[in-house]
Parts: structure tokens; C-alpha cells; sequence
């Protein structure tokens, strides 16, 4: 019998960093030498006039990331200690984070939105050495022994030292960020200096970009998705970044794009959706998107009528691509690959990618063409992480021989085009965040009146998922469901709270006991 399995694969063929390499160097120095004067960093803090624009050359930007590197230097911190960022939406964050990676240390960013719980479980978990906090007073501190506000690292811009880049191999760790799993808390994904590098697929694979655009990002300095696509991939390759941190309207974006001359747009796939329900688009005098290239979209499945409605409304394309915290995007249409119906698009150029059975015992034999199981990135790829801090069983567990699987399910095609078959696990997507359901099922079971509790995602429309809490109360209580959303709101960040409560009498639950989630959406649509 012929056997129909994959051959073997080669891995990541695209070049390989070099051995000595530093992720802020790489963003930051040939712009700095080629064009000091050119714009990098273009911060808007009024989306409806650009008179508070702040502007950072090329030359003033790594300038202050080096000043940054060499007061942290000062403070007495060693390589690879962590320093944890909370600062509000501003360059500074930014500076920050970028200056503590040249110096050889690992930041951790996270949101303003975090609750003082959520906060202090990361300073206890990641054991940062440093704190940079916008009120250092309303959290304990005790445990880190040097705390700074936004003022503190502005000193340092102005007025410290300037420091060389600190001389990391591409295996040191470079920063910290921390993303929901299967468990009741997040877990810390650490990532390589590499990281930066294993970003170069996107360029041609995603973006089509070079160093003439203009690269605007709908996101806040703490998220990710805005410190990579909107900040990392531009300056690595001598473009222009602009970020809005002020309060917009989602109606605004088409004057920022037309103000900024963006030729290429980020954001999740709700900002698009939400720019074409509520945004002016149709003035033929104002074509607001006249310089705008195409629109690029990651966080969360879009969507199936968007990139058609896009296209048809605004005349440019929207590519979308997958990817996730351990590896940020690896799968994606692009200039060179166009949308296919049904599906997310191709793996990058160079990346190596494979569809792995779910059976346990040949769970690392990579499949055919049209089969589906999980989806997994082979391990040489310099995008992926080091591993999970301090969480040596959940590295194991996503380990499948060569291959790293997240949890994905999905299918390949003979063309190569991925379809995208939901998630192995739980965790679901909200705002574009990963957020575990045990998460929020452990803080609402620290309700004194909630017996039992399973939380999911629930499509309320064919474009909008929310999260919904399914609770069981005890016999007297006299709980509503703005009762436990406010309950929820003051342990969890907004995007983890849930937007809805359904009270039940029991769960659907499997014969082992476990909450059968995916019966969940059937008792939503019961008790609607």
C-alpha cells in the first residue's frame, strides 16, 4: 500500500539571524546611519486635528532608546532582569520598552486595563526588578525593589547617558509578554532577540513593504500586535510609523489615513468592519483612502463578507493573517497571495508548516493535503519563542517532536491555502486578546453567591462574538447579571469581562464531569 503520508520537511529555510544580534539594533541603527533626519515615529494625540502631533527622527528615536538603556544601566539592573511596563498610551511606553531590550533587558508591557489583582499576580509570576507604572501608589510594589513613573523615564530621554547596544546573541532573551492558556491564570510567553528577525517573512508575505510607507496602527503601545506590526516591521525597514493615542471615534479613521498619508492600515478586523458601517467613505472629494495601499488585519477571525466589502467600498485590498502570541503571524494572503474564499492564506516564504494528526500516538507525522488536524510550526522558525516562563509542562505540551502546536485546527489545501477549523482547546478571542474561560471562571466562583459557573464565546452576530458567563446561583440568591458583570469588572481587564450572563440550573457537562462548552451556545440560544 502507498503510503499518503507527508514526505518529511526541511523546516525554515529563509536565512537565519546572525549569531550576535540585538532586536532593537536591528529596528533601530541603518535608519538611523542611512536617513538620522527621516521620520520613525509619528505619535497623534487628537485624531481630529494633528496640531499635537510628536515627531521622532530616526536619528532622535534611537537616540532616546540608547539614553534609556544606559540610565537602566545606571540603576544597577543586570542583564536579562525583567522590567515591567503600565504606563498610559504614550511615546514614552514605547522608548521604554525598546531601550530596556538594547540594554539587555527583558520589559514585560502589559495594559493600563489590568485590575490590581491581574497585576500583582504578573509581579509575583515574572518577579521584575523594576516596575514602570503610571500610579506607582494604588498597587503593592514591595516586591520589586525600584519603582518608575512616566516622569522618571522622561528624565532619563532628556538627560542621561547614551549607552552602546548591548551585545546579545540571538538566543538571549529579549521580552516578556503574558497571554491567557488553559489554566486559571496567564502564562508568560518569553521571546528571543531572534524574534525580530523571524519577523522578515511578513514583509513580502503580509505587508509588500518597503521604506517608503507610512505605516499607521490602530492599537495602544502595550499591545503586541502594535509593538510588532506597527513599530518593529516599519523601523526595520526605515518606514514611517504613526500611532494615535488619543480618543477617536471609529469615524475618524478615514481622516487619519488621509492626514497621514498611511499607505498601510492596521487593526483588527472589527475597526475595519466598524469603519465601513460608520464611517463616511462615499465623498468622491474627500477620498480619504486615496494614498492608502491595503488594509491589513490580525487579532481575530473577520467576518466572512469583510474583505469583499472592503474592496468593493474603499477599491483597495485587505489581507489578512494568523498568528499568535508564541509566534505572532506566520500564515497570510498578501500582495503576492490573494484572498481565497474560506480560507486565511498561505504560510510565509521560508516558513515550514504542517497539518499533524490529533491521534496521540502519530501525533508528530505531518498530513496530506486536505486532511485536517492541528497546526503546527516546525521549531527551527526564529519567530517562535524560547519557551513558557517557569511553565516547563506547558512547554511540553505544545512540543509535538519537531513541530510547535498551539491549538489551532486546521486544513491545507493542495494549493497551499490554510482554512482555519477553530481552536483544540478553549481559549477564546475577544478585542483581539487571547483570554483563557478559567480565567474568568476563577474570579466569578470567588462570588460568595455563584455555586458553579462556565464561560465561552458566543457569535451574537455573524460578525460579533462576545463572551458570556453561564452561572449557577445558590438557591437564595437574588443575583443579576449586572451584579456579576460588575464583579467581574473590578477583577478582570474590560476585554475579559463578560459582556452577558445567562443563569442555568446546571451545566451541560460530559459523563466524566467535565463542562462540555461547545453545548454552551445551544442553552445562549435557548434562553434568548
Amino acid at each position: 500500500m502507498t503510503d499518503t503520508r507527508a514526505s518529511p520537511l526541511l523546516g525554515y529555510t529563509a536565512p537565519l539571524p546572525p549569531t550576535r544580534f540585538n532586536l532593537a539594533r536591528y529596528c533601530l541603527v541603518a535608519g538611523a546611519r542611512t536617513h538620522p533626519d527621516k521620520s520613525a515615529l509619528v505619535v497623534i494625540k487628537d485624531a481630529k486635528g494633528f496640531e499635537q502631533c510628536e515627531v521622532w527622527t530616526y536619528r532622535a528615536l534611537e537616540d532616546a532608546v540608547l539614553k534609556v538603556a544606559g540610565a537602566l544601566r545606571e540603576t544597577g539592573l543586570q542583564s536579562g532582569d525583567r522590567i515591567l511596563i503600565q504606563l498610559e498610551n504614550t511615546s514614552t511606553y514605547a522608548i521604554l520598552f525598546f531601550g530596556a531590550i538594547a540594554g539587555g533587558f527583558v520589559p514585560l508591557p502589559t495594559s493600563t486595563q489590568l485590575t490590581r489583582r491581574e497585576l500583582q499576580f504578573l509581579i509575583e509570576d515574572a518577579e521584575p526588578k523594576l516596575i514602570a507604572h503610571a500610579s506607582p501608589d494604588t498597587f503593592d510594589h514591595s516586591s520589586a525593589p525600584m519603582v518608575l513613573t512616566a516622569g522618571d523615564i522622561g528624565n532619563m530621554i532628556a538627560s542621561a547617558a547614551r549607552a552602546d547596544y548591548a551585545d546579545t546573541a540571538a538566543n538571549d532573551p529579549a521580552y516578556l509578554i503574558y497571554t491567557s492558556g488553559t489554566t486559571a491564570n496567564p502564562k508568560g510567553v518569553l521571546h528571543a532577540h531572534r524574534a525580530a528577525w523571524g519577523r522578515r517573512p511578513m514583509y513580502d508575505g503580509w505587508y509588500g513593504i518597503t521604506s517608503d510607507d507610512r505605516m499607521l496602527h490602530a492599537g495602544a503601545f502595550n499591545w503586541t500586535y502594535t509593538l510588532g506590526t506597527g513599530l518593529i516591521d516599519p523601523w526595520a525597514n526605515g518606514a514611517t510609523a504613526f500611532v494615535c493615542t488619543g480618543q477617536r471615534d471609529v469615524a475618524d479613521w478615514p481622516d487619519v489615513i488621509r492626514n497621514t498619508g498611511a499607505t498601510l492600515f492596521a487593526a483588527v478586523p472589527g475597526v475595519f468592519r466598524q469603519i465601513l458601517k460608520y464611517a463616511e467613505l462615499g465623498s468622491a472629494e474627500m477620498k480619504p483612502l486615496a494614498k492608502l495601499r491595503h488594509g491589513l488585519m490580525a487579532g481575530e477571525a473577520p467576518p466572512p463578507e469583510l474583505i469583499d466589502d472592503w474592496q468593493a467600498t474603499t477599491g483597495t485590498p485587505l489581507y489578512e493573517a494568523l498568528g499568535m502570541s508564541e509566534i505572532s503571524t506566520y500564515i497570510s494572503t498578501g500582495p503576492a497571495t490573494p484572498p481565497k474564499v474560506g480560507t486565511i492564506g498561505k504560510a510565509q516564504t521560508g516558513r515550514c508548516i504542517a497539518i499533524l494528526s490529533e491521534d496521540e500516538t502519530t501525533c508528530d507525522i505531518p498530513l496530506v493535503a486536505g486532511e485536517s488536524g492541528l497546526l503546527g510550526v516546525h521549531r527551527s522558525d526564529p519567530g517562535l519563542m524560547l519557551g513558557y516562563w517557569n511553565r516547563p509542562e506547558e512547554d511540553a505540551e505544545v512540543r509535538r517532536g519537531d513541530w510547535f502546536v498551539g491549538g489551532d485546527r486546521a486544513m491545507i489545501d493542495v494549493d497551499g491555502y490554510l482554512t482555519h477549523l477553530g481552536r483544540a482547546n478553549d481559549v477564546m478571542k475577544a478585542l483581539g486578546y487571547r483570554v483563557a474561560p478559567q480565567e474568568v471562571e476563577a474570579v466569578l466562583l470567588a462570588h460568595p453567591e455563584i455555586t458553579e459557573t462556565a464561560v465561552t464565546e458566543i457569535a451574537v452576530r455573524s460578525d460579533v462574538s462576545v463572551i458570556v458567563a453561564f452561572v449557577v446561583a445558590q438557591s437564595h440568591a437574588k443575583l443579576t447579571a449586572d451584579d456579576v458583570i460588575a464583579f467581574a469588572g473590578e477583577r478582570l481587564a474590560s476585554y475579559k469581562t463578560p459582556r452577558e450572563v445567562v443563569f442555568v440550573d446546571v451545566l451541560p457537562r460530559t459523563s466524566n464531569g467535565k463542562i462540555r462548552r461547545a453545548a454552551l451556545s445551544g442553552v445562549y440560544t435557548k434562553k434568548a
